[in-house]
């Protein structure tokens, strides 16, 4: 295989490139910047291509003799700072996304892989699990970010109709892992725990998953994976934020909160969180689009891509394991905390 990665200094793209790489594949992988993959993607036998995803024509050739593409890049800042972030949102997300498959189309490009997010997936009453068959639902268009996948999503299937390229989607879930260079909100959730920044116990949770796992995932997809279908790749199992936190100090063996914090106080602290990111220009770990994910308790269920596609997942404390890590080990400036950087004991 000689796949294209966009997105691969991020969490997910960094995991599949690296193994797409020790897996004996060739890959391009497109950059914002080269000098960041050196670091985060160092002693890999890849080709960078550096660009931006909205200016196709500055790395379009790079696309010849590709034969999968791996679909990765997403502009998430909604999570990050206030605000409305919506044209940037399309046009990255969407639009980007449309002009990208169509290029890949024109230049020989077999098969590709996109990737969307469980939260265009709608929650259904009581405790079931939702699975591919649900629609969005209020809550996922009232989120910028899961809209704009949303709304990406229909622009592939208009795409599908008029076009031969066979396209396969995958919806990872809430992600975490090792190699969360930038970070993602969970790798920040990660830091601020280390460091002893939090105020205390969030309510509610999600169904975390492990890059690596969407890693391979998204590798199934491109060889089993049907076109035009939506797979799942979102853990198997629902965690409350009590419970990561409670993981968290098991590995790293930093004391975590103990101060329950209550959905009405934890909303309040988001949007203080937002206050002070609009006015320093600083990304937040809590502003209330997260919160109010965190709050609803959002249950997929996977069991499409483990059929399917033969998708495992590794226990959730192995994740955290790693992450804490390969934290310490490459990004030792960012804890600052007494114990931060110390490893567990055992």
């Amino acid at each position: 295989m000689h796949a294209f990665v966009t997105g691969a200094n991020g969490l997910l793209g960094g995991n599949l490139v690296r193994l797409l790489a020790q897996q004996g594949h060739q890959v391009t992988a497109l950059v914002r910047s080269k000098q960041r993959a050196a670091t985060t993607l160092v002693g890999l036998d890849v080709r960078f291509v550096e660009g931006d995803l909205r200016d196709i024509g500055g790395y379009a050739a790079a696309l010849d003799g590709c034969d999968t593409l791996f679909h990765t890049a997403a502009y998430f800042r909604e999570y990050f700072a206030p605000g409305d972030h919506w044209s940037v949102l399309k046009a990255i997300n969407v639009d980007a996304t449309i002009a990208l498959l169509e290029e890949a189309e024109r230049r020989g490009v077999r098969r590709a892989v996109h990737t969307s997010s469980t939260g265009v997936i709608g929650h259904r009453k009581g405790s079931d699990a939702s699975d591919e068959s649900d629609g969005p639902d209020d809550s996922a268009m009232a989120n910028l970010y899961f809209r704009s996948k949303v709304v990406a999503e229909d622009a592939v299937r208009a795409f599908l109709a008029r076009s031969a390229l066979p396209v396969t989607m995958v919806l990872p879930g809430w992600m975490w892992g090792p190699g969360d260079a930038a970070p993602t909100g969970s790798g920040q959730i990660t830091l601020d725990f280390l460091n002893r920044r939090l105020p205390g116990v969030f309510p509610g949770g999600g169904c975390p998953v492990d890059a690596r796992d969407v890693a391979q995932g998204m590798l199934a997809a491109a060889e089993r994976g049907r076109s035009g279908e939506r797979y799942i790749v979102g853990g198997d199992t629902y965690i409350s934020m009590a419970a990561i936190f409670r993981t968290l100090e098991d590995v790293s063996g930093v004391p975590g909160p103990r101060l329950p914090v209550p959905a009405p106080a934890a909303l309040f602290y988001g949007w203080m969180s937002d206050q002070y990111s609009r006015i320093t220009g600083r990304p937040t770990t809590a502003s209330v689009a997260g919160v109010r994910t965190l709050l609803e308790m959002h249950r997929t269920s996977s069991a499409k891509a483990v059929r399917e596609l033969g998708v495992t997942f590794r226990p959730f404390k192995e994740t955290l394991r790693d992450e804490v890590a390969w934290f310490r080990a490459n990004t030792p400036e960012r804890l600052s905390a007494p114990g931060a950087a110390r490893q567990a004991a055992g």
